[in-house]
């Protein structure tokens, strides 16, 4: 393995990554500013090559998605499970990503202001599970959750979130795949009774 020295950018790639639960190169490189693919790409592979970064390649026609080693974790005091990849999951973690991207630039929102869904089950604890937004944005003394819903879930279940979502929070953006779908059919039905519902259709937030 070649020795590296490691920098600010590289821990922040580290954590970064912990955050998220799918994270691709393109997307690393405007979580920690790299100024164009090419640079991150070559320190990306100096972090693997290190022994600090894993890239594999999980589902064809999607590229390739970065974890942390062990030795990362170790790093960065980091939980040492494993994360187990959802190959179903893969595009809406994705699209989760690049709806953090997009609010941090279209709306000026620094990634550290986001607590992704990951922190909030790590903040829960063991127990029962419950349901956490994609990520949440806390900002002027209001609360925003997001939740990318490219796939209907149950209509009970998916008003359940909603009902959720407006006790908890200010504002529930939801990203759907486009106005004609049901799901955002279900959430212009309930706009009326959950005031806080806002939605946007994942062509305006795509990060390609």
């Amino acid at each position: 393995m070649g020795e590296v020295r490691l920098v600010d950018r590289d821990y922040r790639i580290i954590r970064e990554i912990e955050r998220w639960r799918i994270v691709l190169g393109r997307q690393i490189a405007e979580l920690v500013g790299f100024t164009g693919l090419r640079a991150c790409d070559q320190r990306l592979r100096k972090l693997i090559q290190a022994g600090y970064l894993e890239r594999k390649k999980v589902l064809y026609g999607v590229p390739s998605i970065y974890s942390n080693t062990h030795k990362a974790k170790l790093l960065g005091s980091l939980p040492m499970r494993s994360e187990k990849i959802r190959v179903e999951q893969i595009p809406h973690d994705i699209a989760v990503l690049d709806t953090a991207i997009y609010f941090h630039k279209v709306k000026s929102i620094p990634f550290g202001e986001m607590i992704t869904e990951k922190q909030l089950h790590s903040i829960d604890g063991f127990g029962v599970r419950k349901h956490r937004p994609d990520f949440i944005i806390t900002r002027n003394g209001k609360s925003f959750c997001v939740e990318v819903e490219l796939s209907l879930k149950a209509k009970a279940r998916l008003e359940a979130i909603i009902q959720d979502n407006f006790m908890q929070y200010d504002y529930q953006i939801w990203v759907v795949p486009d106005k004609a779908c049901r799901i955002y059919q279900i959430l212009k039905d309930n706009q009326s009774q959950y005031t806080n519902i806002r939605i946007l259709e994942i062509q305006e937030v795509k990060n390609d």
